[in-house]
């Protein structure tokens, strides 16, 4: 199975560790916090990875090469001169996707079942499938209304009525559903998953486990503590 990760952003929270190194290479326990993720996507039958990178992405290639090393294939698209945001980074990764694949997070570690959300998208005949796990308002703002295996709202910003899921940060994607995206053109997760819900073509996959993501310095040591423990 085939993943696309989400690695082009500024981490600008994490500052000043940011400054010299992008997000995904920020240190856990010796070693970049992309490693960690790798190995669990590998170990969940997910080998074939695309990398979108961005802000200080030539560190990402130069440390991960073509993945032999870590037992993975390592592909990788760039932004350019400006930052196309998640979505818009993605698009420009298309030429080497394949016809369904996972879209994660270059700072998130995600524990779930891989190949049962890919069993469901397929099962759905949906253009996307959303992991969504049951957060109400534990780990940071719950995001997400589902219904009868449907996401009915995706929002960041406001608090809706029966918004107790929040996006866990994995999505399996058709590669059709990227056609009303424009190449080149800077376009977020909210503009482009809000159409695919009005469309109802963004499916509701529950997963159990909680997230871990180094986005923030709270987020950084909560992930480092589970790494130390683990």
């Amino acid at each position: 199975m085939q993943a696309a990760i989400l690695a082009g952003g500024l981490g600008t929270r994490l500052r000043p560790l940011t400054n010299k190194v992008p997000k995904a290479m920020v240190p856990v326990n010796g070693r970049p916090f992309l490693e960690y993720e790798i190995e669990l996507l590998k170990a969940n039958q997910v080998e074939d990875l695309v990398i979108c990178l961005g802000y200080l992405g030539e560190q990402v290639e130069r440390y991960f090469g073509d993945g032999k090393k870590f037992g993975v294939r390592l592909r990788y698209s760039h932004d350019g001169k400006e930052l196309l945001g998640p979505i818009g980074g993605l698009k420009m990764a298309e030429p080497l996707l394949e016809d369904e694949f996972f879209v994660t997070y270059g700072d998130a570690y995600l524990r779930m079942n891989y190949v049962g959300m890919m069993a469901e998208l397929r099962a759905s005949k949906k253009l996307a499938a959303m992991a969504v796990y049951r957060n109400d308002g534990k780990f940071g703002k719950s995001d997400i209304i589902a219904k009868d295996g449907l996401v009915t709202s995706y929002d960041k910003k406001k608090t809706l009525p029966g918004m107790v899921w929040v996006n866990f940060g994995v999505t399996a994607l058709k590669r059709a559903a990227l056609d009303t995206v424009e190449t080149g053109r800077y376009c977020d997760e909210e503009t482009y998953y809000g159409g695919l819900v009005r469309r109802k073509q963004l499916a509701a996959y529950e997963t159990f486990d909680r997230f871990y993501e180094i986005g923030s310095p709270e987020g950084l040591e909560e992930f480092t503590r589970f790494i130390l423990q683990k």
